[in-house]
């Protein structure tokens, strides 16, 4: 059942690999819980205690506005094809922006997305997996392109606009820091 680990081994390293969605998790102190699926060739494991993943544009930008507030952070990993695992990771993030020299430090790792606009750095303090065996078997068919080609179509200025008005505040109003002075 359930085990706990220090660091991602090189086993859970290669199940991540694998996987074609992820879930993140982040709350403020006050406010609501935010779950958000991710998907996409966004996630990579940088060493068995840091991870980063690739955030892209989005209706709202509530990940960013709970780790403005406070830097925990949870990302889930569930087995949908073969053994059964979920696979929690636990720690403190941080974002980077594209104003932000680490943004560019590790922006290269990931394939050119247009909407691409945080990265989210995490130090992994805990690693938890569990048995999933009540995680349904569902058979991947292929990724959507619908993000892809919504972003494209809008071109860099009129996402920078859409930011500016869909992504600076979370649903209970807290700064997501997206847009510098605002």
């Amino acid at each position: 059942m359930g085990k706990q680990f220090s660091e991602i081994s090189l086993e859970l390293i290669e199940f991540i690999e694998r996987q074609q969605l992820f879930f993140v998790g982040t709350a403020a102190t006050e406010g609501r819980v935010n779950i958000s699926p991710k998907g996409m060739d966004t996630f990579r494991v940088l060493n068995p205690n840091k991870i980063i993943w690739l955030n892209l544009t989005g209706s709202g930008n509530e990940t960013a506005a709970h780790l403005v507030k406070n830097d925990r952070m949870t990302i889930m990993f569930c087995a949908f094809e073969g053994k059964p695992l979920i696979l929690r990771l636990y720690g403190k993030a941080t974002i980077y922006h594209d104003r932000d020299k680490e943004y560019h430090e590790h922006i290269g790792l990931f394939p050119e997305i247009m909407g691409s606009r945080q990265i989210i750095e995490m130090e992994v303090d805990l690693v938890q997996t569990s048995c999933g065996y009540a995680v349904p078997f569902m058979d991947f068919r292929e990724e959507r392109t619908t993000l892809n080609s919504w972003a494209e179509k809008q071109g860099k200025d009129r996402l920078e606009t859409y930011w500016k008005e869909k992504n600076t505040k979370s649903i209970d109003g807290f700064d997501t820091k997206m847009i510098p002075d605002i």
